[in-house]
């Protein structure tokens, strides 16, 4: 589990804390002096040197060789600056996490280190973890997700030419989708605009990190000292999942490998990528299944500089207040709603599993016919959920083509968000100050 990771990561930490209280008196000013600049916060030696022991211990937990600690470095502060620039887009658009939902989350990452709240609170600071510190973390990790699904994967179409396409490949492949697969990779970023100079030096770092691969260096040391995409510094591991859910790229490299084996260097908008296929095996067919739908409607309203959190959740009170008092679902929506299906009485239509975001979905699915939920958060704002209908399609055909179209929206989603994180890193401004003492 990630937040278990996490949470051993954090640990670690104190283990730093205690060096810094060790050394001399002159040290603390080197620590604390500021080594980047992103657009107009600081990011400071000693935020960098607390994030380097967390990576460390998490490498050393997963058995991974550590590169030299200069290299390590340069990843991670690259790595703490691309989370920053997406941090303050987050709160520049007004996209945060109550503390009703971080305290949520909070229990959960608890029971999955099966512990009660009071207790597991009590271990992190007993092992020097504020726990102020680690729940803003948290709530960082729940702003980033939130804004991945806001800016990349909601916005993902895909056609049903796509699909028609996918199936037929999939027939004439003999069933890839059932192979599942685990895999690494490597990722060197391109700047949007690059120039030949920076494509010539990119390119030669991606055949320098192939040619360690291919002596015989350690596939996740390689990427913790190359790579930029944020699980580079976890080895690059991208889990099992089944091969059709790889990006198109990833999948065309891994039919031609061996379990052990690793591709060339392959070449996206995005930049230049390694990928390593760790094993694979073979999955059954799975048997058709009753295909859930759910017809919804719903009343949104957004948080912005203008409207906060409180107010919009005050709006929708007041507004089911008067949906409980006999008004018009479908003309308050039409008088208030944020969203484009106001002009349809906020009438979504026909909803299929995965459609809509994980914090809507589940609310979604609570409720009883007709039943109008308390206002619900997700990555677009608050939300006032009504169901007027569920039913449930054993239709070979169509389970096929929602399987297919969940497929190929995640890997479009994933090869979307490598090029969002790369258009917003390259319209930051950023200021490195390594030198300074």
């Amino acid at each position: 589990m990630k937040f278990r990771i996490l949470l051993l990561c954090l640990l670690s930490s104190l283990a730093i804390s205690l060096a810094h209280a060790q050394t001399p008196r002159a040290q603390p000013l080197e620590v604390d002096r500021i080594i980047a600049v992103v657009n107009d916060e600081a990011i400071t030696a000693y935020e960098l040197r607390a994030r380097l022991a967390t990576v460390e211990r998490q490498l050393r937990d997963q058995k991974v060789q550590l590169p030299p600690r200069e290299v390590l470095e340069k990843q991670l502060l690259e790595r703490m600056i691309t989370d920053r620039v997406q941090l303050q887009y987050a709160k520049e658009t007004g996209l945060r996490v109550s503390d009703l939902d971080l305290d949520a989350a909070m229990r959960r990452i608890a029971e999955g280190n099966k512990l009660p709240l009071q207790d597991f609170r009590a271990a992190l600071e007993k092992d020097g973890i504020a726990w102020a510190k680690f729940r803003e973390e948290i709530r960082e990790e729940i702003v980033l997700s939130r804004l991945r699904e806001r800016e990349v994967q909601s916005r993902v179409v895909v056609t049903d030419g796509e699909i028609d396409n996918y199936l037929a490949n999939l027939v004439a492949g003999g069933g890839s989708a059932n192979i599942e697969v685990r895999t690494a990779h490597i990722i060197l970023r391109v700047p949007e605009q690059a120039t030949p100079d920076q494509l010539m030096r990119i390119g030669a770092r991606a055949r320098a990190a192939l040619d360690q691969i291919r002596r015989g260096d350690d596939f996740a040391k390689v990427a913790a000292s190359y790579s930029d995409a944020p699980d580079g510094l976890s080895g690059g591991l991208m889990g099992a999942r089944p091969l059709d859910r790889l990006p198109a790229l990833y999948a065309d490299a891994v039919k031609k490998l061996k379990p052990g084996e690793v591709s060339d260097i392959l070449r996206s908008p995005a930049g230049f990528h390694i990928v390593k296929l760790i094993d694979q095996a073979g999955g059954a067919a799975k048997p058709v299944a009753a295909l859930k739908q759910t017809r919804a409607r719903h009343i949104l309203i957004k948080v912005n500089e203008l409207v906060s959190e409180a107010e919009a959740k005050r709006k929708l009170v007041a507004l089911k207040e008067r949906l409980e008092n006999g008004a018009d679902f479908a003309e308050l929506a039409r008088l208030h709603s944020n969203d484009l299906s106001a002009a349809k009485g906020g009438d979504l239509g026909w909803l299929y599993q995965g459609d809509t975001v994980p914090d809507f979905e589940a609310a979604m699915d609570a409720l009883k016919i007709n039943q109008i939920s308390q206002p619900v958060q997700s990555p677009f704002g608050f939300h006032l959920i009504q169901v007027l209908e569920r039913r449930t399609e054993n239709v070979t055909d169509e389970r096929q083509r929602l399987a297919a179209r969940q497929v190929l929206r995640e890997r479009k989603a994933d090869e979307a968000y490598q090029d969002w994180v790369r258009q917003i890193r390259d319209r930051a401004y950023v200021e490195f100050r390594v030198e300074e003492r």
